[in-house]
């Protein structure tokens, strides 16, 4: 796809944009742990006024549940230079926000290899949601986790043979590493029982389950309602919204820039976004306004026959 739309970013400019630096990998990543750190302080600490415990829950929950977006960037091994340093991170943030890096960077290869096309693209295993009622329980979050709880169970223990993106030498590999990520729940279930404090429901489980749908609202908008095609100016819909939302999402809204250039990190789209925004078939301004459109047309949302 990146060579049909070459002529969007001048050559320089491009090669300069693909440059991978440290810095704003170990910025990005040491202050959205430490909001996840202090909302976790927040909320746990009885002696504040609930509504400021609840605040708390609400910015851990957040923190959490958008430790997808660096899962996601470091799937990408477009974080940092070392190619060992993004997939140890990756891990670390799947295992914070309940995915497994191993078997996520493989599935996410595959979407975009053939993003937003029928009986291709792995996400659209997933029904988009074509009722109101559907639409509520996707931004609840329940489908992702009886979605999780599902493949965890099928990456644990079940058939993987059949796993398009899956070779053979590569399954042993995710298996190992799902097998050790149930570890660390374990172990943590393990002490949360012994010290008779609940950490595991309470400081992660419950916020994670808050976080959610503030995280399924963003992710919904980034393919519902485009065209289920392989034209990546097309296919793929780039949302402009607050300056928090983008430094949570580590830039995600940009979402177009990164399927047409998946090689940029994470800190150039907002520059890439000058050069390929005027082209974008989808470019909304705002989540809010995306979903009023969405729930606008939900009955023609679902894959074409």
């Amino acid at each position: 796809m990146a060579t049909a739309i070459t002529p969007l970013i001048e050559r320089q400019a491009l090669a300069e944009l693909n440059t991978l630096r440290d810095g704003p990998g170990w910025l990005r990543l040491a202050s959205h742990l430490l909001t996840i750190g202090l909302g976790g302080v927040l909320w746990r600490l009885e002696s504040l006024p609930l509504p400021l415990r609840l605040a708390g829950l609400v910015i851990s929950g957040v923190g959490l549940a958008t430790c997808f977006a660096p899962l996601h960037e470091c799937g990408h091994r477009t974080v940092f230079r070392s190619k060992r340093l993004n997939d140890v991170v990756a891990w670390w943030m799947g295992l914070l926000s309940f995915y497994n890096a191993d078997f996520y960077r493989r599935y996410h290869q595959w979407h975009h290899r053939y993003t937003h096309q029928p009986g291709l693209d792995p996400e659209l295993e997933d029904p988009v949601p074509t009722t109101f009622a559907a639409y509520l329980r996707e931004l609840s979050g329940w489908n992702w986790w009886t979605g999780k709880l599902r493949g965890h169970a099928r990456l644990l223990w079940g058939d993987l043979s059949q796993v398009p993106y899956l070779s053979p030498e590569i399954i042993p590999q995710v298996r190992r590493s799902i097998r050790l990520q149930f570890g660390v729940y374990s172990l943590l279930a393990a002490l949360s029982l012994v010290a008779a404090n609940g950490f595991l429901l309470w400081s992660w489980l419950l916020p994670l389950a808050i976080g959610q749908p503030f995280l399924r609202l963003l992710l919904l908008a980034e393919h519902s309602g485009c065209a289920y095609s392989d034209d990546g100016l097309a296919n793929t819909r780039t949302t402009l919204t607050l300056a928090p939302v983008r430094w949570l999402m580590w830039n995600m809204p940009f979402h177009a820039e990164h399927h047409l250039y998946p090689s940029l990190p994470f800190h150039a789209l907002p520059a890439a976004h000058t050069w390929i925004g005027p082209r974008l078939q989808h470019l909304d301004r705002g989540y809010l306004a995306v979903h009023r459109d969405l729930l606008g047309r939900l009955a023609s949302l679902g894959q074409p026959a």
